[in-house]
């Protein structure tokens, strides 16, 4: 073959999507080895530079943790939250304000195929750890990393101040969380993607000429009162698909998404992609807690009534829909422990209602999400209701 008919032929070959401007960005190896430093989820080799002694002691702390979170939710609340479930329920699950918590997706929907969760946090840059980071900072921000994730592995929430802290910082503190819920439950992560939204709510995934683009671009503050992220907002949102080990990812995958998205009304009202997006899932599961009561404020109605208008099942514990509402859309709810008075300053009405609906509660073994003020557990189911009004869920 001449020269010519060689660079001719080599031409007609596309290059592999990674390498391409227009091509999505493969962000999986990053992913695999936070799974491995951070969640401790595999044994595979450690990263180049790394500290071993400074994993090692990390792991072991983390290997705990897990087994504690098996032990009180896992074994306690998956098989209690399954039997309440009517059979057909969608696998496809919405969870408003869920911060960096998959791990409770993943407990509470043990079926799930698509989980889509949003919050004020952004997803975050996972190339700085194959970058190059010292033991010193590896060291710290692994420290941070496991003061901040306490509160969804030991007290089943997390507190806004720790979801804040890990806006910045070395390692990706929301897809950190998400990586240490797959290992908790035994997944493992098979591709990660960042995406945008066309109009119409479909994914576009990050290429690298949109990458060169956003890279000086700080992420967007989507609160005032939160802090600044110090990444591109080339890294708000992520794809995360991911299978129990041992799976065929060809047929077993699952997928995760996550929206660093404001849901109050002025915000997501603007968003239509989002809606779009959301609209597009349905019939959906949902759930959602400590979420400081916000669906119970005018100004979240929005991302309310798309819960009520797209939902069949959603678990909760007192932030979820107040019971006026509920019913007014033609759901049933059932209260499961003590509820005496919301854990933060909210409306008192719904405060009334949740008190009459939490006199016919049902027992409760675990915490799922806030403690009610005098530091009560407990959880609301809200499901369709039958033509008849339905009845109560059995347990």
């Amino acid at each position: 073959m001449s020269m010519l008919a060689l660079l001719v032929v080599l031409a007609q070959v596309p290059p592999p999507a990674s390498a391409s401007a227009a091509g999505p960005l493969d962000f999986t190896e990053d992913a695999k080895a936070l799974f491995r430093v951070v969640a401790c989820g595999s044994d595979a080799p450690l990263p180049p530079n790394v500290d071993a002694k400074v994993v090692e002691a990390h792991c072991k702390e983390m290997q705990r943790r897990y087994g504690k979170y098996r032990a009180m939710w896992i074994k306690e609340a998956t098989p209690f939250i399954e039997g309440l479930k009517p059979a057909g329920l969608p696998t496809t699950v919405v969870y408003p304000f869920g911060g960096g918590d998959l791990i409770s997706a993943l407990t509470t929907y043990p079926s799930a195929k698509e989980i889509t969760t949003m919050s004020l946090e952004h997803a975050g840059d996972p190339r700085r750890l194959l970058k190059g980071i010292d033991a010193k900072q590896l060291e710290q921000s692994l420290q941070l990393l496991r003061y901040t994730s306490s509160g969804l592995l030991v007290a089943n929430d997390s507190k806004t101040e720790n979801l804040m802290k890990v806006q910045r910082g070395e390692l990706p503190g929301q897809l950190c969380f998400f990586l240490m819920g797959l290992a908790a439950h035994g997944y493992e992560p098979v591709q990660l993607r960042y995406v945008k939204l066309n109009a119409d709510g479909s994914p576009r995934y990050l290429t690298a000429e949109d990458l060169q683009s956003l890279e000086k671009k700080e992420a967007t503050l989507l609160h005032k009162a939160w802090v600044s992220p110090d990444f591109s907002e080339a890294f708000d949102n992520l794809e995360l698909v991911f299978v129990k080990k041992g799976e065929d990812p060809k047929t077993q995958a699952r997928v995760h998404r996550h929206f660093a998205q404001n849901l109050d009304d002025k915000h997501f009202g603007l968003d239509t992609a989002m809606q779009a997006y959301l609209d597009a899932r349905k019939p959906i599961v949902a759930m959602t807690k400590a979420a400081s009561y916000l669906l119970w404020r005018d100004d979240f109605r929005l991302i309310r009534d798309y819960l009520l208008s797209h939902m069949e099942f959603m678990v909760s514990d007192s932030t979820g829909v107040p019971p006026k509402l509920a019913q007014k859309a033609g759901f049933s709810q059932q209260a499961y422990g003590h509820f005496a008075e919301s854990f933060l300053p909210a409306n008192a009405t719904y405060n009334e209602d949740f008190r009459q609906l939490w006199k016919t509660a049902k027992p409760l073994k675990f915490r799922y999400g806030y403690l009610d003020k005098n530091l009560s557990m407990h959880m609301l189911v809200t499901f369709r209701a039958a033509p008849d009004g339905g009845a109560p869920l059995e347990q």
